[in-house]
């Protein structure tokens, strides 16, 4: 199924962390916590301002973000966890380099 969020939401996969530390520990599922950097699957159109232009977004489909642990509204879409967000509930992009 695809997808297209309104306005300046953005649909993100997280992306599972580790399983183990560095130090070879195994972390059981019930003592992780949910990770807080996703992949950006799909983005709106952009916020409409109050004099009805249209703010376009800063991420696109494809980033890396790291967004706050608890924002966001949990989906599934086609059997997979997903995450929408407002633009302004992401922290950071990741930039190669």
């Amino acid at each position: 199924m695809k997808i297209r969020p309104l306005q300046d939401r953005i649909v993100v996969k997280r992306i599972e962390s580790e399983a183990k530390t560095k130090g070879g520990i195994i972390i059981p599922d019930a003592a992780k916590e949910k990770p807080v950097e996703g992949r950006v699957v799909a983005v709106g159109n952009g916020k409409v301002l109050k004099d009805g232009k249209q703010l376009p977004l800063d991420v696109k489909a494809g980033d890396l973000v790291l967004f706050g642990k608890y924002s966001g509204t949990e989906v599934k879409i086609d059997g997979e966890e997903h995450v929408i967000l407002r633009e302004d509930d992401i922290l950071a992009v990741h930039v190669a380099g």
